[in-house]
């Protein structure tokens, strides 16, 4: 919005000219979702914490370190979506309409998340939102979003998937791109949301994640570093950085608030919005497979709570202790900051193996 005013005023105010930068506009759009965040946090963490009184309910089940969080509030997501969205409207360049599809399945996420949180509150336990009706409504947002993306990108690669550490190697997936797609961003959502278990361990991730693919958005959407990478250009997702940036400043807001002990927790409002995010920016920027790598730790916690529900379901036994695996160590003994730091350390060791497939080709 502010480069749709100020751009034109250019040529009489030079200063104005930064606002054609997409890193000028990123910048920006750091420090206005993190002011944002502040400027919320307080009230929004004070009138949740009247509404929902009993907090967040907590698994009887689950380590007993965590029984001391009863009470905290949840829904702090609230505070990330409404910074990323308004520093998005203000710095990004609403003609392109990859801003919009991630922007769409973010908030449409965060509906879904929102939802599924307010029925844990009132109902005063674990189980919101059916996991069914959940799926479904997440299938139709991604459904939508995917088809939205074959429209957009390039003909030639509309529905093809590039293979990360190949020179210029695409797989042509035809109709079933679009279900390809909508399991990337439904899987990113969820495999967050699955993460999303200790104070800071979901957040610090996520940031790192926009990170990457802020520069993976911007180097695929520039024609000379697309060719000297020799990775597939798709004009106009350099504006995702603009996006991705202020899914960072909104990610150090809400850690400020959510380091342990934690004033608040994100919740599915958060989570699945977030996770959403990130995979509609990979399948945008046809780097769904890259995304595997640098959320690797997602991945991670997903697999392991589908090797305990298959391993239970079929020989009646459990191979963690409890999942998803950050519960399992936890139960070993590690203490809730150990487990988040090494999973953090984790996520870093991922994200550089995700950027150096932009040039090990």
């Amino acid at each position: 919005m502010l480069q749709h005013f100020l751009v034109p005023l250019a040529n009489d105010f030079q200063m104005f000219n930064l606002f054609r930068y997409l890193t000028f506009r990123s910048g920006g759009a750091i420090v206005t979702a993190l002011i944002i965040s502040f400027i919320l946090a307080p009230r929004l963490i004070a009138w949740l914490r009247k509404v929902q009184r009993g907090g967040q309910p907590i698994r009887d089940d689950g380590p007993q370190t965590h029984l001391s969080k009863q009470g905290t509030p949840t829904m702090g997501g609230l505070m990330m979506l409404v910074s990323v969205s308004v520093s998005v409207l203000l710095w990004a360049d609403l003609n392109n309409p990859y801003i919009w599809v991630a922007l769409g399945v973010m908030l449409g996420y965060g509906l879904i998340g929102f939802v599924d949180d307010y029925l844990k509150i009132s109902k005063k336990n674990t189980k919101g939102l059916s996991g069914k009706r959940k799926l479904l409504l997440q299938f139709l947002i991604a459904g939508v979003a995917a088809y939205a993306c074959t429209q957009t990108s390039p003909q030639h690669l509309a529905h093809h998937v590039s293979v990360p550490f190949f020179k210029d190697m695409l797989i042509h997936l035809g109709v079933f791109y679009i279900p390809f797609a909508m399991l990337v961003m439904v899987g990113a959502s969820n495999a967050v949301n699955l993460t999303d278990g200790l104070d800071g361990l979901a957040i610090v991730p996520i940031m790192i994640a926009a990170g990457c693919f802020a520069l993976i958005a911007y180097l695929v959407g520039n024609a000379v570093f697309a060719d000297y990478l020799q990775i597939s250009m798709v004009p106009g997702t350099g504006e995702l950085a603009v996006f991705c940036a202020a899914m960072i400043g909104a990610g150090l807001g809400f850690l400020w608030y959510n380091a342990p002990p934690a004033m608040v927790f994100m919740g599915d409002t958060g989570s699945l919005a977030f996770g959403g995010a990130l995979g509609a920016i990979a399948v945008i920027s046809k780097h769904e497979i890259v995304l595997a790598i640098i959320g690797g730790l997602f991945v991670l916690e997903a697999l392991s709570v589908i090797i305990q529900v298959v391993s239970f379901k079929t020989t009646g036994k459990r191979v963690f202790r409890m999942a998803p695996i950050h519960h399992h160590f936890e139960k070993m003994g590690w203490p809730e900051s150990t487990v988040v730091i090494r999973f953090w350390i984790i996520s870093v060791v991922l994200a550089l193996i995700g950027l150096s497939t932009l040039k090990l080709r």
